[in-house]
């Protein structure tokens, strides 16, 4: 057992408490890691406001970056000392892991939500009494987090001069951007892409798109902070969210578009999406809808103009293969995703919390101890 601190998500509490906790020794096919930094995301959130069902009590966050302290039995790519990114789990056995596609899991939501081994035991306790842990295969909210061998990238040597504490994001949000335009959607070059929101999630496929070649890249959002940064990251326009965004759209797109990209999960803006495809156009959703949400499509339109609507989840990535591409892209600076990022304190997650949801901030990380 290792002495741990852990911010821990409780009943009945809307903020994160830092406790004194303790975490296994990694049993066959686990990883301990020492967290560095971690990203926190909207998912995280809605455990956390309870929108999503996760057994609680919980150490939640699914953004982690650190340094490998012990391996279980089995585990051969990364040793002791190792910087590695922590991403979402797999089974790495059923079809599409098996295809190089573990988004798609089978068990996506067993080895993502469930917060616990295979056998249902966790890996963290208190004093009072055991936590939910392998939340997303990792629970990196904490100073270590035990993870599975399938869900830990080893950070290329390329990249030791990069601040391991930034890491993270790659983990999920920015990967599920970047690989929306460069993986699902196979953006192409001189193509046209709208990228509805500029959060973390829009302004990586900003900056993917212009890895792509994509023209003109067009982003829209609320917020003119946003949008001035998503023109410095690539985008060749920008269009404000309370304009006629499709009158605009239009404009600079007369034929329609090849593509679009929607990450606010908004319904009005999904449809509105489609309807300024091109022919062959597609559209790409990643925002997060209510349960019971439901989008209405043109069937005339959707045939006979050879449209797609696809789901994406976690950018279509093979993490084992696709983060160390994007560490590669930031490392050549073409993906610069630190400029998204404002530090704060593990001790002041709460305020990180409220700095994302107001939007001041895009993607917050916590500084959890020194590489």
């Amino acid at each position: 057992m290792t002495d741990i601190r852990a911010a821990i998500c409780r009943e009945g509490s809307s903020a994160f408490s830092i406790e004194d906790a303790q975490i296994d020794a990694p049993r066959a096919g686990e990883v301990l890691v020492r967290i560095v930094g971690a990203g926190v995301c909207h998912t995280d959130m809605a455990v956390r406001d309870r929108q999503l069902p996760v057994p609680l009590p919980v150490v939640l966050g699914h953004e982690g970056s650190g340094i490998v302290e012990a391996v279980g039995e089995g585990v051969t790519h990364v040793a002791p000392g190792d910087a590695v990114v922590l991403t979402f789990g797999s089974c790495g056995e059923c079809l599409n892991c098996t295809d190089h596609a573990p988004a798609y899991c089978y068990a996506f939501g067993f080895h993502n939500f469930a917060s616990a081994r295979a056998d249902g035991s966790t890996a963290i306790s208190t004093d009072s009494g055991p936590i939910h842990s392998h939340f997303f295969g990792q629970s990196s909210f904490a100073t270590h987090a035990m993870a599975t061998a399938r869900n830990v990238v080893k950070v290329p040597a390329s990249a030791a001069h990069v601040p391991l504490e930034l890491l993270g994001p790659l983990g999920c949000g920015l990967q599920t951007g970047a690989g929306a335009v460069l993986n699902s959607m196979a953006v192409k070059a001189g193509r046209s892409i709208a990228v509805f929101g500029a959060g973390a999630v829009g302004l990586s496929a900003i900056m993917a798109a212009r890895i792509a070649g994509a023209d003109p890249i067009i982003a829209i959002d609320l917020h003119e902070n946003r949008l001035a940064l998503a023109r410095e990251l690539g985008a060749t326009h920008v269009i404000k969210g309370d304009a006629d965004v499709a009158a605009a759209l239009r404009e600079i797109c007369p034929t329609g578009l090849n593509y679009a990209f929607d990450t606010t999960g908004l319904g009005k803006l999904i449809e509105l999406a489609f309807e300024q495809l091109a022919p062959r156009g597609i559209l790409g959703l990643v925002g997060a809808s209510d349960a019971d949400a439901m989008v209405h499509f043109n069937e005339t339109s959707l045939m006979g103009g050879g449209k797609r609507v696809m789901g994406i989840l976690e950018g279509d990535s093979d993490p084992q293969v696709f983060i160390p591409e994007l560490i590669a892209h930031h490392v050549a600076g073409r993906y610069p995703f630190d400029r998204l990022v404002e530090m704060f304190a593990f001790d002041d997650i709460n305020a990180a919390f409220e700095a994302s949801e107001s939007g001041r901030v895009i993607k917050p990380v916590l500084r959890v101890s020194a590489a």
